[in-house]
């Protein structure tokens, strides 16, 4: 194979810790530790499935028939979810970044989002992916170049692995106020339930089994330094353990049930938002980017002895 779909692959090292960060849509297609997965990964000889590892620019999750109203005018983007009649995910997962910086430890990725039909922005983005002793840490900034106000929302799409086989016998540990409830044929939000006492309830740690989930997660609990944490303990006795920082406020978490068979449930997506799903349409969360202003958000994940 001359050129894999995910296109050139940039490898970044920091002692036995490794990832690879691709081309195609500039998210990270594997993050180990020695042999053992972090982050679960897709074949090189595969396109991404599920979003795997990607930026979600310029807003993460769904918008209900691909419309919204920004500055009073209406908009109208590509339905790239046609079976539920959603876009979904940004514009970025399919187009070609550059490597703008390289280090053998860290590589930052580049894209250019020229504007386009309903989304007549111009906007720079940059994810930075750097390996030192905390871990994997990821930085996205995001410019507005054009000479208006654009809307604007990130998140990513990393999902933890259980080490090896699937994500049943992982121990997920979570802390989330609200959970935001979706419809279940399009799975847009119809409203939030507290999640203490529930179902989704992982403030206690505890098997994941068979439950389904693919939701996203409000209030969520942050330890002193203002990270909120994911921690999915795998058989083997470590534990991957993903942070957000305050700049992500929701936390989507899915079990990768509806992928292809061979690829279901192999790692939980925990996926940082800025903003909930259908948020160019409610408002909620959107950040208002005037020209020339940038916005900074970060995550990270680890490997842990458990």
């Amino acid at each position: 194979m001359s050129i894999p779909p995910s296109g050139r692959q940039y490898e970044i090292r920091h002692g036995e810790q490794v990832a690879v960060v691709v081309e195609v849509g500039g998210g990270v297609r594997e993050y180990r530790v020695g042999a053992r997965a972090v982050l679960d990964p897709y074949p090189l000889d595969a396109m991404c499935d599920g979003a795997h590892g990607a930026p979600l620019v310029p807003w993460p999750n769904r918008l209900a028939d691909g419309r919204y109203r920004f500055d009073g005018v209406d908009h109208q983007v590509a339905i790239t979810e046609p079976e539920k009649g959603n876009a979904i995910h940004g514009f970025l997962r399919w187009r070609s970044w550059d490597a703008v910086r390289e280090e053998p430890n860290r590589v930052t990725m580049g894209t250019r989002l020229h504007p386009l039909t309903g989304y007549p922005f111009l906007l720079d983005v940059e994810v930075d992916y750097r390996l030192d002793d905390a871990g994997l840490t990821v930085t996205t900034t995001a410019t507005n170049r054009g000479d208006r106000s654009c809307p604007y929302g990130a998140g990513q799409h990393p999902y933890l692995s259980p080490g090896s086989g699937v994500i049943d016998d992982a121990v997920l540990s979570f802390m989330a106020g609200n959970r935001i409830v979706t419809d279940q044929t399009r799975q847009l939000p119809t409203g939030v339930e507290p999640v203490a006492g529930g179902r989704f309830d992982f403030s206690d740690p505890r098997r994941l089994g068979d439950l389904r989930i693919d939701f996203a997660f409000t209030d969520l609990a942050r330890d002193e330094t203002g990270l909120a944490w994911v921690r999915l303990a795998g058989p083997d006795g470590r534990r991957v353990e993903l942070w957000v920082d305050g700049t992500y406020p929701i936390v989507e978490l899915y079990t990768g049930d509806t992928l292809r068979p061979d690829r279901r449930r192999l790692g939980l997506g925990a996926e940082p938002m800025t903003c909930p799903p259908n948020a160019f349409q409610s408002g909620q969360g959107v950040r208002r980017l005037a020209p020339g202003e940038a916005v900074t958000t970060r995550w990270g994940v680890r490997l842990s002895a458990g």
